[in-house]
């Protein structure tokens, strides 16, 4: 059955919303204490998609910000979507994309609330659209193939009292709620002790790896990761420069434990870069990171070409931004626990915008509702949102 890609945006709402965290969350860049984001609301026809915008507050991941994120959809990516009729969800990125130079946060939440107004006015789950796009895309069959469930791993932060025990006290509380992998934030100064204990808690066959969120320097630190290869890591996880390819390949050479890109793999192109630079043998693929589901896509077709061992991963954001990664994250080229977790774990249980559960065995069910496959809280959007945006009322 053929799907209709082509809407007329009557209407076009951008909110920001806070949700508290249950923990301070820190990594080598920066701690979070709320989660702010903003929303996307695309209308047509009495549907809405929705979108999410999720860059942090400060300029720690990217260069991107909630404000910066929030400026650029407000005068210019919002202003173009509203009142017209647009001819596809290529079309669309085609239309973010003009003239306007990286900002793919931003871009990520138009693009995103695109995708679930697809999908919502075909009556398909985002995960069946996205299996049909796959097929477009040309990735083989085996690769369009997925599970009816993902494994989820937990990523620990730096514990605010630099104390490898309460690391190590929340390592056994994660493994007894079901979690199938562990992964820790590094920075230099806290790496080699941390990951040994950790793995004194989770024994020597858990698995586990390392998320250094770029805070490395290769000439500097080359020694680190050389005596990390004794722990049996699954991977190093960002280990150098925001921006760098080449020094990750030269890292990885000098190693025994594969590398993977988080940060630096921001579109397809850069990808195909990586591959051709053998910067890394593992890819994390963020939607919000690569400007929206569409290019993740396209990376994942080329990873897959290529032999890359993928998984997902979020900011995480709220569970509206979520649920695209979740309609990726169980097809056979990911073949890594996500970093999607519970909402529960993030927020407190019932305080999500779209609530994700995790079975006690550590697996999270792929959303089958249509759109986003899963409900909005409509009372927890109410409470925490501020408008930015509503072409309704230029």
């Amino acid at each position: 059955m053929p799907i209709t890609e082509q809407h007329t945006i009557e209407r076009v709402v951008l909110y920001e919303i806070a949700i508290p965290l249950e923990i301070p969350f820190t990594i080598s860049g920066g701690t979070l204490v709320t989660r702010k984001s903003l929303i996307v609301e695309l209308h047509s026809e009495g549907v809405v998609g929705y979108g999410e915008s999720a860059p942090f507050e400060a300029a720690f991941y990217s260069s991107e910000t909630i404000d910066s994120a929030a400026a650029l959809l407000r005068r210019w990516l919002l202003p173009r979507v509203a009142g017209k009729t647009i001819e596809s969800i290529a079309a669309l990125n085609d239309l973010l994309n003009a003239d306007v130079r990286g900002n793919y946060f931003a871009k990520a939440g138009v693009e995103n609330a695109y995708w679930d107004l697809v999908a919502r006015k075909n009556n398909l789950s985002l995960h069946a659209l996205v299996r049909r796009k796959l097929e477009e895309l040309g990735v083989a069959e085996k690769f369009r193939q997925s599970e009816p469930s993902f494994e989820s791993g937990v990523a620990i932060g730096i514990p605010p009292d630099g104390d490898v025990h309460t690391l190590q006290r929340w390592t056994e509380m994660y493994l007894q709620e079901g979690y199938r992998r562990v992964k820790i934030k590094i920075k230099p100064g806290w790496d080699v002790a941390p990951v040994r204990a950790v793995r004194e808690v989770i024994g020597e066959d858990f698995p586990f790896w390392v998320d250094a969120n770029a805070a490395y320097r290769l000439e500097e630190h080359r020694d680190v990761f050389k005596d990390l290869d004794r722990f049996h890591l699954c991977f190093y996880e960002q280990p150098l420069h925001h921006d760098d390819l080449l020094d990750h390949a030269k890292l990885a050479r000098a190693v025994q434990t594969p590398l993977c890109l988080d940060e630096s793999l921001k579109s397809p192109r850069v990808a195909q870069q990586a591959v051709e630079l053998q910067s890394a043998a593992v890819w994390n693929i963020k939607i919000q990171r690569v400007g929206g589901l569409l290019n993740a896509l396209k990376i994942y077709r080329i990873g897959v070409e290529h032999g890359i061992a993928l998984w997902g991963g979020t900011m995480p954001e709220s569970g509206v931004g979520s649920a695209p990664m979740m309609a990726l994250a169980s097809f056979v080229g990911f073949v890594y626990p996500a970093d999607i977790e519970p909402s529960a774990r993030w927020y407190g249980k019932g305080k999500d915008l779209i609530e994700i559960e995790m079975s006690p065995d550590g697996r999270i069910a792929v959303p089958t509702g249509v759109g986003l496959g899963l409900p909005l809280h409509e009372e927890n959007y109410r409470q925490i949102r501020t408008l930015v945006f509503d072409s309704a009322d230029r």
